[in-house]
Formats: structure tokens, sequence, C-alpha cells
């Protein structure tokens, strides 16, 4: 976030303390329980966003060296994404040409090539045939025309967006919607990835950025975890495009008054949370990232997600080695043991007829967002 941006919210923030409300919004919006069992919804959402649309991966941290690989499953496409001998980063479908069979799985570094396991067809880094067994028998079929199929992928501001549709193309500034210069002030493409852990939990892919879309449970929900270091209820809201952003105050926040403004310390004394529309939730927590990515299982009420630790230097001590293993073991245990069973539990309730829609109040602006969002994308499809 730009300095100027964070004195805004800072001020904000401010009046919420005094003032004991929080960002409004212009009234309730009751979200039918539909969005979350819906079989026929889910279809279409899968084939829009995670089919035909693009979506944030990560930051380019994933993969910062030439030789750096890695698979993606997630969005029911087999997609691998490779950055070649001169740093370019290029993005496929995990399928050989020849009979269909996977030429990569998980990731690494270092690599020259694909080969298939399959017969043997080989593939460089930047997509291209470049041999395969018994080529007489096959030299009809021209290896120019029998690369790796490409799909879209974009870096910038440090961050990696896809798509597993070969004929799409990606605009992110046009995704970001106003939030490209939060993004580019970041300065990501000088973090490290330090660790991404996968998780699979029975509740649909939105509940999992629902989980994000406010600071009213803090209270409730997490008494002895994160109320401790939150106000709760007490959070900006700013919508960018589809996208929007939210700025949660530190308890220590009213420190800041003892300082001139000049000298405010905005993000050590909060936490920022943005949703890049439509399944990622990114964090800024002081010196580090998070990032979020939330896909639909094979059933409307499952989730498959993936969670990335970002750190502002390479870890090469075992003390900063126990100090983000603490960290990111303090993050999961939070939200695998109190916020994810949580919506385990609201998913089989909104089978059990008790109600037709659930409601976002005034004070959960960026939840309402979130909600008309979608329905906007889907109608508009």
């Amino acid at each position: 976030m730009r300095r100027e941006d964070q004195i805004v919210e800072a001020r904000k923030l401010f009046t919420y303390l005094d003032k004991r409300t929080t960002a409004l919004a212009d009234g309730i919006y009751r979200n039918p329980v539909t969005d979350y069992t819906c079989e026929k919804q889910a279809a279409a959402e899968r084939e829009l966003f995670f089919r035909r649309g693009a979506f944030n991966i990560g930051l380019s941290a994933l993969l910062p060296n030439p030789g750096d690989w890695m698979t993606h499953d997630y969005a029911g496409v087999p997609l691998l994404l490779a950055r070649d001998k001169d740093g370019e980063l290029g993005g496929f479908l995990n399928v050989c040409r020849h009979r269909g069979a996977r030429v990569a799985e998980g990731s690494g570094c270092g690599e020259r090539d694909f080969r298939c396991p399959y017969h043997g067809w080989c593939y460089g880094l930047d997509g291209a045939l470049i041999a395969r067994p018994d080529e007489a028998s096959f030299a009809a079929a021209d290896r120019a025309t029998h690369g790796l199929t490409r799909v879209p992928v974009v870096e910038k501001h440090g961050l990696i967006w896809a798509s597993p549709d070969p004929n799409g193309s990606i605009d992110v500034d046009r995704m970001l919607g106003g939030l490209a210069g939060d993004m580019a002030a970041y300065g990501l493409d000088t973090y490290h990835h330090y660790e991404t852990r996968v998780l699979r939990r029975r509740m649909n892919w939105k509940l999992g950025v629902d989980t994000f879309g406010e600071t009213y449970h803090l209270q409730h929900l997490h008494p002895n975890t994160v109320d401790p270091l939150f106000f709760s209820n007490r959070c900006t809201f700013d919508a960018f495009g589809s996208n929007h952003r939210m700025v949660a105050a530190r308890k220590t926040f009213n420190d800041l008054r003892r300082v001139p403004e000049e000298q405010w310390d905005v993000f050590d004394n909060s936490v920022v949370i943005c949703v890049l529309f439509p399944n990622t939730v990114f964090t800024f927590q002081r010196d580090h990232v998070e990032t979020w990515h939330f896909f639909p299982g094979d059933t409307v009420d499952e989730t498959v997600l993936y969670v990335s630790l970002y750190i502002p230097e390479a870890v090469t001590n075992p003390k900063a080695k126990e100090h983000w293993d603490r960290n990111f073991n303090l993050l999961m245990a939070t939200v695998e043991m109190e916020d994810f069973p949580t919506c385990e539990g609201m998913q089989k309730g909104f089978s059990s007829g008790a109600q037709d829609a659930i409601t976002f109040g005034r004070n959960e602006p960026a939840l309402q967002h979130f909600h008309k969002s979608i329905k906007a994308a889907l109608a508009a499809a």
C-alpha cells in the first residue's frame, strides 16, 4: 500500500476506534444459502472462474530462477509453469502432445527439459518439442506444431496470474481494478518463498474467502489467539472493481497517537487484507506476506486450498527458521482449529433447511461486496 493510502486508512481507523464503530455498508444484505449448496451454480463458477478465467497463482518468488518449475492442478486443469533460461515465465497444459500423459509432477529447480514418462517425448522449458524416440515414425507430425500447449501467464508487481484457457488473455491492471498501485508499492519482487501448505476441507470455496471478510468474529471465535492482538469489529473497507481491501487495527494502534503523522508506522500496527477476485486472499502482516488460494473441490461442499508464506529475507540460520516456523504454525493452527471447523459446521447447516439466506450486516461490507461481485460476474457470463 502506498504511503499516502496508509495515512488515509490510519485516520479512518482512529475515527472508528474513537466512535466505537467500523466501515459500514448502506444496509444489510441477504445472501442466498444456495450460493454455497447449488451444484448448478458451482458448475458455473468452475467454468467461469477456474476454467476460462484467470486467477492469481502466488508471488513470483515461487519460481525465482531459470530452471524453476511447478505443476498446478487446483483449478481442475493440469498446468505447468516453468522459467526458461532467459528468465521468462511460461505456462503450459501439463499434457504430452503424443498420448496425453503428464510430463511433470510436483515442482523443482535447475531443470533443463521435461520428459514424458510414457514414451520419452522431451520438451524444453519453453514448451517446445525437442526430441522424441523413433523420430522417423513421426516425421509427418511436425515438431514445431507438437510442443506443449501454451496458456496465458503474466507476471506483474511481483505476482503471477494464469489462465487454463489456451485462448484466453490476462490484463492484470484491469483485473486489479485500481488496486495495482497497492500491489506495486509492496515491492513483492524482493520477497522469498518460505513454505506452502495444502488443505482440503468440507466447505464451499467461498466460505474460505468469507473467513477473511470481517473482523466482527474475532472476540468470539478467537478469544485466546487473534483477539488479544487485534481490535474486534474495527476495520476499513475499500472496493477496487471486484477486488477489495481491508485494514484492521492491532491493539498497539493507539500508540501512533503519541508520534507525528509523518512518523506513523501503519504496517507495524495493522494488518492489510486484500481479496484478489475471485479466490485469492492476500495478507500483508508487518514484514511478511501470506496468500490463501481457494478452489472448488469435486463437489459443492468441498474446497482445496493452499496457503503460502513469503518473507523479506532468505532464511540463513536456525534462529530465523525457528521464528518463521513458529509464525506459520500459529497461523495454521488458528485457522485449522477455529475458523475452518466453524465453516464446515456452517456448510452442514446450510443443508438443514434452517434458513433460505444468511445475513451480512452493515458492519460486513467486504462480504457484501465479494458476493455481489460473484453474482455480477455469473450474470454477465
